[in-house]
């Protein structure tokens, strides 16, 4: 089973530029999920959302393309995709030829659906990873926008902790559940292998009883030296939330900022609903 020390991350990597699926490195998701107090089963629905800004390929005839890529991997996979393998291995597309922008999709999806389910349980459902290329007529159609919802950002308290302290989440008990959407760009967390730092905004959407909200600008605010993947941070923020706050219904969203011309922005609820569409804040 591949370990994160084992990946490329941080170390000197040599880039391939011919066409190679073997360079990308899946991580089991359940060591992590285990820490935080997931068995087997996944206590939540979602995905992890990917946009590649640096894909490109040669057509049939030399001639360079350049494209944008989404990428959609069900939170119930068996793997994530550590993000500098999967740098790596879309570099490789860059002097390989392909016959049009399908052939490409074809290609990536069979490759990280294959990477991301990979040591299935046997007898699993292995749902196909989502795949988007959008080409330079459809680039002004991204758009950018902030997530939405009341701003944590605003209350003027003190934080003293940063590593992550879920006993600062807390909640009044109401007679009647309240449902908000709240918002932080707050979020920073590092790389669990290079300690490099990672920047996010998160949305956190619930119906329940009320969160204290200094409390919960205080508990993201302590994952500010926590070493863990986007992925992993999270579950953990969803986790910790659903078992001391108790919402009836809660959904997590955070977007990263790119690195290596990639962003992940994992989404995860607690009851079956439509993914948030793919749109990139001002930081992304």
């Amino acid at each position: 089973m591949n370990s994160p020390e084992q990946s490329q991350l941080g170390k000197t990597s040599r880039y391939v530029d011919q066409y190679d699926a073997s360079l990308l490195f899946p991580i089991a998701r359940a060591g992590k999920r285990a820490e935080i107090g997931i068995a087997e089963r996944v206590p939540f629905f979602g995905a992890d959302m990917w946009t590649a800004f640096e894909l490109s390929w040669l057509n049939l005839r030399g001639k360079p393309q350049v494209a944008l890529a989404h990428f959609t991997i069900p939170c119930e996979s068996t793997n994530i995709i550590e993000s500098k393998s999967l740098k790596l291995y879309l570099n490789s597309f860059n002097n390989t030829p392909f016959a049009d922008v399908e052939a490409v999709k074809t290609r990536l999806r069979a490759d990280l659906t294959e990477a991301v389910w990979r040591n299935a349980t046997p007898g699993a459902t292995l749902s196909s990873i989502g795949v988007t290329v959008l080409g330079p007529d459809l680039f002004d159609r991204e758009p950018v926008h902030e997530l939405d919802g009341l701003n944590l950002d605003r209350l003027d308290i003190d934080c003293t902790q940063y590593t992550p302290a879920p006993a600062l989440l807390r909640a009044t008990p109401n007679e009647q559940p309240v449902s908000e959407v709240l918002v932080s760009n707050l979020l920073k967390s590092n790389c669990l292998v290079t300690g490099q730092p990672d920047w996010a905004s998160v949305q956190i959407s619930y119906t329940g009883d009320q969160i204290e909200q200094g409390g919960l600008l205080q508990y993201l605010v302590s994952f500010r030296n926590h070493n863990e993947f986007h992925e992993q941070c999270v579950e953990r923020i969803f986790m910790d939330i659903w078992t001391r706050c108790k919402p009836l219904k809660l959904a997590v969203y955070a977007r990263y900022t790119r690195r290596g011309g990639l962003d992940i922005n994992p989404f995860r609820t607690s009851h079956p609903q439509a993914l948030p569409r793919n749109i990139r804040t001002a930081r992304q």
